[in-house]
């Protein structure tokens, strides 16, 4: 009998994030971390209903992962003025993050890992919930 696929994996090709338990939520903090942790340095993106809501979900990934905070990028807008859904994409290769208008997307995390020394532990991973590293 074949193993059954993970939590994980089963999140390709979502549209949104879907509603966990605090059990499968869990289960699925695990199985990303175990992936995130052959992968040197990721992008993030965040899809989400407002700016406020796609920064709050960047900085408790940060805080969770213990990765240094990203910068807004100077050459985007100003968060404030940024009105409805959002796209946040984030870099820690070059440190910032850009947040731009966006309606039709659904809604959750997406976390791509890089690894030059080895491209076979790069992938993206996602949707995840938005609340997923909250406190």
């Amino acid at each position: 009998m074949a193993d059954a696929p993970s939590l994980l994996a089963s999140l390709k090709g979502l549209r949104s994030a879907p509603t966990l338990s605090a059990a499968e939520q869990g289960q699925l903090a695990d199985e990303l971390m175990a992936a995130l942790a052959t992968c040197e340095w990721f992008t993030v993106g965040v899809m989400a209903p407002s700016a406020a809501v796609a920064v709050a979900s960047l900085r408790a990934l940060e805080t969770r992962l213990s990765w240094e905070a990203l910068e807004l990028d100077p050459s985007g807008e100003e968060l404030a003025s940024i009105e409805g859904p959002v796209f946040l994409k984030a870099n820690q290769n070059n440190g910032r993050f850009l947040v731009r208008r966006e309606s039709g997307l659904g809604e959750g995390l997406l976390i791509t890992g890089h690894n030059p020394v080895d491209p076979s532990a790069e992938d993206t991973w996602g949707p995840l919930p938005l609340g997923l590293f909250d406190d």
